[in-house]
């Protein structure tokens, strides 16, 4: 892997861990103060990829233009795959092969960020990648 996308892939996994930062504070917060706990899940998973778009456009792949519609459409698709991509692993490993818990949440996570990084670089912030 080269340089440039070594740095972008640290970067990357950097806003990952900050993105699940926030998602798990929004969570806690609202589910404190008496939100349910699935909606809490959907707002607080929203404010992290919120977080993600922000962070992984201006700081993992440099860009410096405006958002289009078009950018933020692709984001919310790539989202939705990883997310999708996560969940299939993650029931294979529990369902098909009744591997531990952790180890398949582990599997899923290693799926998603690999399913996001890649989209992302090559597709949604495909400009900042130098393609």
């Amino acid at each position: 892997m080269a340089g440039r996308q070594l740095t972008q892939l640290l970067r990357f996994c950097i806003v990952g861990f900050a993105n699940m930062t926030v998602d798990f504070a929004v969570f806690f917060v609202l589910t404190y103060y008496g939100m349910r706990y699935l909606p809490a899940q959907v707002l607080s998973y929203s404010a992290g990829v919120v977080n993600s778009f922000i962070l992984n456009r201006t700081w993992t792949f440099r860009l410096t233009s405006r958002p289009q519609m078009a950018e933020i459409v692709k984001f919310c698709c790539l989202n939705g795959a990883s997310l999708g991509v996560s969940t299939g692993i993650l029931f294979i490993a529990q369902d098909m092969f009744q591997l531990n818990l952790w180890l398949g949440k582990l599997a899923a996570t290693a799926g998603g960020v690999a399913v996001n990084f890649i989209g992302s670089r090559c597709w949604v912030f495909r400009r900042a990648a130098g393609e």
